[in-house]
């Protein structure tokens, strides 16, 4: 079996409100760390979203 070429990761609220979401990324093409701007409903506003590690 072949290695998986998507990586499920956590993108983390910059507001520090302990929201997140949960994207895939192609772990070989974006090789770089994932920033979105996305809506975080605690901080009520559009905020951008950082990735780190699933637990």
């Amino acid at each position: 079996m072949a290695k998986a070429v998507t990586i499920k990761v956590k993108l983390v609220s910059t507001a520090d409100t302990g929201f997140y979401y949960v994207a895939k990324k192609n772990s070989r093409t974006m090789t770089d760390k994932l920033v979105k701007k996305k809506y975080d409903p605690v901080a009520r506003k559009h905020v951008e979203f950082k990735e780190s590690k699933i637990k």
